[in-house]
């Protein structure tokens, strides 16, 4: 019995060896096929594209699409006098500019302090009658300094509250 239990055990390794030998081969021919058709077709006529085709405008954005960046959220500035500023700012950009967008939403961060440090640093006097445009022309400027692929031209106040 012994005998037969290691041919069969033989057997058994052939087989799998016989069958992942064949398997390779087949993923072997498949490969060099595709190498061969790759190399073969035309560039200008794609087998499939992933996404949109290279070079092509996505849908939702147009030429003239403006949107309004909102992404700061409300922020709650604490005030030299104790009581806090709730204040959401936003502001208008192009939608076409993805290398603009993309710096926009990474200076999130950074507008958020930027506004805070502004806002933080006003005398007590005169946090009780803010010019709204004198703090709108500071934080523009402050934020397109901050800005290297593009241009915030300006800014509006949503939600401006002094709380006591």
């Amino acid at each position: 019995m012994n005998k037969i239990f290691v041919k069969n055990k033989e057997a058994i390794f052939r087989i799998f060896y016989s069958a992942l030998f064949f398997l390779t081969c087949a993923l072997l021919i498949i490969l060099a096929a595709g190498t061969i058709f790759g190399l073969v077709r035309q560039q200008k006529n794609p087998v499939f594209t992933l996404g949109s085709p290279a070079g092509a405008e996505p849908e939702f954005a147009h030429i003239n699409d403006i949107r309004v960046f909102s992404g700061l959220g409300r922020l709650r500035i604490p005030l030299v006098n104790s009581s806090t500023l709730l204040l959401s700012i936003a502001f208008p950009y192009p939608a076409n500019d993805i290398a603009f967008t993309e710096e926009l939403a990474v200076k999130i961060g950074d507008f958020r302090v930027m506004a805070a440090a502004y806002f933080s640093a006003l005398p007590a006097e005169s946090l009780v009658q803010i010019d709204e445009d004198a703090a709108k022309k500071e934080i523009l400027r402050l934020f397109n300094n901050s800005l290297r692929l593009g241009r915030i031209e300006a800014l509006y106040f949503n939600d401006m509250m002094l709380i006591e």
